[in-house]
């Protein structure tokens, strides 16, 4: 199923008025509690046509959110990119040059290339520099249960833990294509204590998108004794959660030939019982399951050469 199947439910919201923010960034807004504790970060828009985290922010902004200790920043990261979104071509948005979520390595932000995202991925470094914890709020292509990916590090996972939401929470390295925000240096660090979280959302532009993105912010601000417990209270879901389920990566799938076809129709979270079985072509090249009960990732239909095609990973609790 291609992204245009899918109906536009969410409307852009105009994020026109943040732009001045107050820290010299466009776009970027910190609030200072004048209280010890750490500078906790949301990030919206890394990719300009995936709405829910605009949607969050917005939300923020539009009920007072304060911080009651530390710092709390609100970023519009790609807005270059939202800015181009047209209900008619939506998928045409994700980026003006180049994916914002593949250039966080030292080589290529400090190397000779140039793009509207690196631009601004330069001129943003300093302010995710100074962050001790970040949410990256994303969608996906396709309706896939939301889920959570935690990095590689403990930290990064006991923190989706604390959050609660959403239900899965994914274990992976990134991309050979790039390194993602996620990734990106003491957030990555086996010895740091920085920690940085990356929440799909749902399918881009469906509503439920929208309320998953709300709900997960909100308990990741919890999470992090960022903001008091009477201002999120009255906007949380009161029905149980249910309990999270962790997936390891064990395979990033690059595509590597011209043409890679899937088996069948899939959108992700598929669990393909028998190890050994076909799930795509890559050219002449068969990628089967490599054990009993794999679980597909993001299968990706916006297929490259050098591009993940889709994660392969297994439940271990």
């Amino acid at each position: 199923m291609t992204e245009t199947a899918y109906r536009i439910e969410l409307k852009p919201p105009d994020i026109t008025a943040y732009r001045s923010g107050n820290t010299g960034v466009d776009f970027v807004t910190t609030f200072d509690s004048g209280k010890d504790g750490p500078h906790v970060l949301v990030n919206a828009l890394t990719h300009g046509n995936e709405l829910c985290g605009a949607i969050a922010l917005d939300f923020l902004f539009r009920h007072g959110v304060r911080p009651v200790r530390g710092r709390l920043t609100l970023c519009f990261a790609n807005v270059a990119a939202y800015r181009c979104f047209d209900p008619a071509r939506p998928g045409a948005s994700r980026f003006v040059d180049e994916d914002f979520n593949r250039v966080w390595s030292p080589q290529v932000l400090e190397g000779p290339r140039n793009s509207v995202e690196l631009i601004r991925a330069r001129t943003l470094r300093p302010v995710y520099d100074t962050a001790d914890l970040l949410l990256d709020l994303h969608s996906m292509q396709h309706a896939t249960p939301p889920l959570v990916l935690c990095g590689v590090t403990e930290r990064g996972r006991q923190l989706a833990q604390a959050v609660g939401v959403p239900e899965w929470i994914v274990s992976d390295s990134g991309h050979a294509s790039g390194r993602r925000l996620l990734d990106y240096a003491g957030f990555a660090d086996p010895a740091g204590s920085k920690t940085a979280l990356l929440a799909e959302c749902g399918q881009h532009w469906e509503r439920d998108a929208a309320s998953v993105a709300i709900e997960t912010t909100l308990r990741f601000l919890l999470a992090t004794g960022t903001v008091d417990p009477d201002f999120a209270a009255p906007h949380l879901k009161r029905e149980p959660r249910p309990e999270q389920k962790v997936i390891e990566i064990t395979d990033a799938v690059t595509m590597k030939g011209s043409d890679l076809v899937y088996e069948a129709d899939y959108v992700g979270m598929e669990i393909i019982s028998r190890k050994g079985t076909l799930i795509a072509r890559d050219d002449s090249s068969e990628i089967r399951t490599p054990y009993d009960n794999c679980v597909l990732i993001m299968p990706s239909r916006r297929l490259r050469r050098g591009q993940t095609a889709v994660r392969l990973g297994r439940i271990v609790s």
